[in-house]
């Protein structure tokens, strides 16, 4: 009898965790909630803003509709008479519909845009990103035939800089063709060039046309996420091979309003399996982001060749000789800072003053590279261009940049054919030779700051939080409040940086694009775990960590611990505080919890033991979700504010925590 019993009361003890496991898990699918009444909202907002943008009547296209953006395309590419200042201010309208089609691309859900869609948008990113490349050439063009026009008085040349926010366009007339003239510094710019005596002698341009965006590379690693695809092909030269930066808040409350789900119910019901079964997929497949060879992607400034299908990896940075000829891994370095398009053109034929006419011989040939090949030194050595770049002030570079020029036959970054690097990191500028002209890019590693040192997220107001990552190089602070976000401060080095970003409001994923742009990638890749030396994370487990944490934000503070690593890659571990109050947690009062997706438990290790243990806390039980582990040893208001937190800052926070990935990269 007594041996009965003892069978029946692990079955009894077994049926009533199952009747709470069950009770927890509806708890928390009634919290999750949120996040489609958040994919719901944002959906009404871009139907919204279609329909704004259809009242507005402003001129620009839909990007989204291809007979808007058609004819948009059509007739700028038939207006042949624009010069540089006007191309400048329609390249803003480009940048914008580019922008756009991106973050329909990366933000909107599988289940929200066919496939069909995605590859119309990828295909009208590189036709506006070519026809923007042709319209440059154009005004080049246009410039070049009156050149002698503007000669520059001392020394019979022509030269000119002008610049907006987007782009830099240089260049250099060399109309005397005197030896003693044949190198120049473009004061308002800070570009310069020395040329070998063969081009000084020569009718020669030189233009430099700096693009603070990068339309040069692959468009899976303009946008990260994207997956490679073949491009059109498109001729270049002719002849010779948003956000409001208003603060949240302001807008109408009834716009807060839990939206219905009808539509989100049916697109993402299953919106965090989903992301893990993508974070899953993308870990198992890095190998597979390296196969170019079937790729035929972009052009380059002068010329599009179809792709040779070759990439080797760089494996040393460049320095103060020429590189071995390898190209770079595009996975490891990025373009930071823009393209510098860097070309010698053929001047075409100038007015000539007959009488009272002006006469000229036109030329139907378009913009041609000037066909230069470098002879010999009087030192025997090959002749060189040497040049100097003035780094961009919006960028910052934590290491030395590695120079690569684009090679448009292989479609690929190389650094071969560059050598003699000099980096004034005070001055920031750079310098080098280069036997040939060439786009050129300063490249950074895309993993420096990982992995990170530490990370805190705790909540400062009702739907407001403060989200800070200790990296390698550099401290990022980040506000959240409801569906925005605002960079607080960069620090390195006890320095505040990048200033010109700092106190914008703008979404996650806006935010996330302009932090990258500005030199400082804390949001790891699909392939990072190649380039990282981190114990790998279960996808799904850490997708329902992140989703859980979210909802627990607006009353707890969460940040790293150093056991997270000796957890195994089935759960992770990381420290909780009740937060109730401004600053950060006391480190007296973080508690530690081990997650594995199914169950958490408070642990009894601190950040001070010897030895990692699972030791739980004493008279701790282990739950189903973080939700009622917490709601244990939480006090009531804490949990009427996780109650009634904001979907938008819940869907932010959860944003933020998957794009940095900081239970997989701490």
């Amino acid at each position: 009898m007594a041996k009965v019993q003892n069978r029946r009361k692990p079955g009894k003890r077994s049926l009533e965790y199952q009747g709470e496991k069950e009770s927890e898990l509806a708890k928390l699918k009634s919290l999750e909630k949120k996040f489609l009444y958040a994919l719901q909202w944002k959906m009404d907002c871009r139907e919204q803003a279609k329909w704004e943008h259809y009242l507005s009547c402003d001129g620009t296209p839909d990007p989204t509709i291809p007979q808007e953006i058609n004819t948009f395309m059509s007739l700028w590419h038939d207006n042949q008479d624009e010069d540089v200042q006007l191309v400048m201010e329609k390249e803003k309208v480009v940048l914008n519909l580019i922008e756009k089609l991106e973050s329909l691309l990366l933000e909107t859900s599988p289940d929200e845009i066919t496939e069909k869609l995605r590859e119309q948008y990828q295909e009208f990113i590189l036709q506006l990103q070519d026809l923007l490349r042709k319209k440059y050439n154009e005004a080049t063009q246009n410039l070049l035939k009156t050149a002698n026009m503007y000669e520059d008085s001392e020394t019979g040349n022509m030269h000119t800089a002008i610049k907006d926010e987007n782009s830099t366009f240089c260049i250099w007339v060399n109309l005397k063709k005197k030896a003693r003239f044949k190198s120049h510094v473009f004061q308002e710019a800070g570009h310069g060039f020395d040329l070998p005596k063969s081009l000084a002698l020569s009718s020669v341009a030189i233009r430099v046309l700096h693009t603070r965006y990068d339309h040069v590379s692959p468009l899976w690693v303009q946008c990260q996420g994207l997956p490679r695809q073949e491009a059109s092909d498109s001729q270049e030269l002719a002849g010779h091979p948003k956000d409001t930066g208003q603060e949240p808040g302001a807008e109408e409350e009834e716009g807060r309003e839990e939206p219905s789900l009808s539509t989100a119910e049916e697109t993402s019901s299953s919106v965090r399996e989903e992301s893990a079964a993508l974070l899953k997929e993308k870990s198992n497949n890095t190998d597979d982001a390296k196969e170019t060879g079937e790729e035929t992607e972009k052009n380059s400034d002068i010329l599009d060749v179809p792709s040779q299908g070759e990439e080797a990896l760089l494996q040393e940075e460049a320095g103060g000789r020429e590189e071995a000829p390898r190209a770079v891994d595009l996975q490891q370095l990025v373009p930071v800072g823009g393209v510098y398009h860097i070309d010698a053109l053929q001047l075409p034929p100038q007015p000539q003053d007959v009488g009272d006419w002006s006469v000229v011989e036109l030329l139907d040939v378009g913009l041609e590279v000037y066909p230069y090949s470098p002879g010999e030194a009087e030192d025997g050595t090959q002749e060189a261009v040497q040049i100097t770049l003035r780094l961009p002030d919006n960028v910052i570079y934590f290491q030395v940049p590695v120079v690569a020029r684009w090679e448009p036959a292989g479609q690929q970054w190389r650094t071969d054919g560059i050598s003699n690097i000099t980096y004034e990191a005070e001055e920031k500028s750079i310098s080098f030779q280069m036997g040939a002209f060439y786009p050129v890019a300063l490249l950074q590693d895309a993993h420096l700051n990982l992995p990170y040192q530490a990370w805190e997220l705790h909540p400062t107001g009702v739907d407001e939080g403060l989200f800070t990552v200790t990296a390698a190089f550099a401290t990022i602070q980040i506000q959240i409040k409801d569906d925005q976000c605002m960079l607080s401060s960069v620090v390195v080095e006890e320095e505040k940086v990048l200033s010109h970003i700092t106190g914008k409001w703008m979404s996650p994923f806006a935010l996330r694009e302009t932090l990258k742009r500005a030199g400082v990638n804390i949001f790891p890749a699909e392939y990072s775990p190649e380039y990282v030396p981190v114990p790998r994370k279960a996808a799904l487990t850490e997708v329902k960590a992140y989703d859980q944490m979210a909802l627990m934000a607006a009353a707890f503070a969460f940040a790293h611990s150093k056991w997270n690593g000796e957890a195994g890659p089935e759960r992770v571990v990381f420290k909780v505080s009740e937060h109730l109050t401004a600053g950060s947690a006391k480190d007296n009062n973080w508690s530690l919890y081990m997650f594995s997706g199914e169950k958490v438990q408070n642990l009894k290790l601190t950040e001070t033991s010897e030895a990692f243990s699972e030791e739980l806390e004493e008279e701790s039980e282990f739950h189903s979700t973080l939700h009622h582990m917490l709601k244990d040893t939480a006090s009531n208001k804490a949990m009427d504010k996780v109650e009634r937190a904001g979907f938008l800052f819940i869907d932010s926070v959860y944003q933020l925590l998957h794009a940095t990935r900081v239970l997989a990269y701490s």
